[in-house]
């Protein structure tokens, strides 16, 4: 059993919250300069996911961050055509499908390197596949599945064709990059024509790798548990156990958590201070990736019910999280209508809430081009009227 150094540091739980909220850009002046590439560099991990209700997730995470991003610029800070010079990121298994920093290439070759040794391919690849999927691009450039021969066999979305299997196995163990998104469908290119040259290599021993990702885990959280930063790149407990002491990650104890922790040393030299923003949050944004961590930090109880039949959701289909204040404050399942955003489902956590979402949802509206909001139903009654003047007062 491994003995953990004692920590030299004790935060309050509030200091904890307040370094997590600066890490995650939510606390300060946000550096409007670098823009989406910024907040991705900062983050180390961008989710992806194929629900899009006022954006797309990956377009939530700058905007919450940064305000009214614009949408192009999200894009073109994310993925790599051809014509627009040296790639900026790529898309690979991380906490979930997420965009990388493509610096980060060389430290994912732990990965590449597990999925060679053990495939874990449900689907059966015809032989001579995945030859002629490296060939095809090879020779015609950036391709689709689908421009590849074909993404499905049947309508089934599970039931992949043998060049889309022998694509994403490609993906998998590095010799393919996802180099940008089209109509929602990958676009794949070789690795070796979309990545650096000096980055296209996997020298790092898993070691190397792990004391990176766990490292940077660290940065991004700005403190976490065990299971707070092995859950962030989605590695197991005893890879965290074996690198943390030499990730450069400081011991802290931190009151109530009633475990050990790990903090960043660089956000430990500096209090956090400045303004929080107040905004939507995307149910796959890294700040409540964490269900349990979420609940320690903020005591709220996050949950995507997009899966969840209609009759059992509680809060509903894509609610998304208020933050106002450095505190999560409700809950808001948008919808858009023509020019309306539509608040199919407000729940706020008690009278003083209502400003704060309030403003969350102008905001929001005027970022996706809405100019007015409607609220349909409100959890506490009581709170739907002074809901609809503050929403009135913001917007005119």
């Amino acid at each position: 059993m491994t003995t953990l150094p004692r920590p030299a540091l004790t935060l309050t739980a509030d200091d904890a919250r307040r370094l997590a909220l600066r890490a995650q850009g939510f606390l300060g002046a946000p550096d409007r300069r670098s823009g989406a590439r910024g907040v991705l560099r900062a983050l180390g991990a961008v989710q992806l996911d194929t629900i899009s209700v006022l954006a797309r997730s990956h377009e939530l995470i700058p905007y919450a961050r940064l305000g009214a991003v614009g949408r192009k610029d999200v894009e073109s800070a994310y993925w790599h055509t051809p014509s627009s010079g040296a790639p900026h990121a790529f898309e690979y298994w991380s906490h979930a499908a997420c965009i990388l920093p493509v610096e980060e290439w060389p430290h994912f070759a732990f990965r590449r390197r597990a999925y060679r040794d053990r495939p874990h391919w449900n689907h059966q690849l015809p032989e001579s596949a995945y030859d002629q999927v490296i060939k095809q691009l090879r020779t015609e450039g950036p391709l689709t599945a689908t421009e590849l021969g074909g993404a499905k066999r049947t309508s089934e979305w599970w039931d992949w064709s043998g060049a889309k299997v022998a694509v994403e196995r490609a993906l998998m163990y590095g010799e393919v990059v996802c180099v940008e998104r089209r109509s929602w469908k990958r676009v794949y290119d070789l690795a070796e024509r979309a990545i650096p040259k000096e980055l296209l290599h996997d020298d790092l021993d898993d070691a190397e790798c792990l004391r990176r990702l766990v490292r940077l885990a660290g940065e991004a959280l700005g403190v976490g548990t065990r299971a707070d930063i092995a859950d962030y790149h989605r590695l197991r407990g005893e890879q965290v156990d074996a690198v943390i002491a030499e990730s450069g990650l400081v011991p802290v104890e931190v009151e109530g958590w009633g475990r050990p922790a790990w903090a960043d040393p660089a956000a430990l030299a500096a209090p956090p201070r400045g303004r929080h923003r107040t905004t939507l949050l995307s149910p796959f944004d890294s700040l409540i990736w964490e269900r349990a961590r979420t609940e320690r930090i903020f005591g709220f109880t996050h949950r995507l019910e997009a899966y969840v039949p209609k009759p059992k959701r509680v809060y509903g289909y894509f609610a998304m999280p208020v933050l106002s204040g450095g505190r999560l404050i409700g809950r808001v399942d948008p919808a858009r209508e023509g020019g309306t955003l539509v608040a199919r489902q407000v729940t706020l956590d008690g009278p003083k809430a209502v400003p704060g979402v309030a403003q969350a949802l102008v905001e929001a509206a005027s970022w996706v081009g809405c100019t007015d909001v409607r609220v349909e139903r409100v959890d506490a009654p009581e709170l739907r009227a002074p809901l609809t003047l503050e929403l009135a007062r913001v917007l005119s």
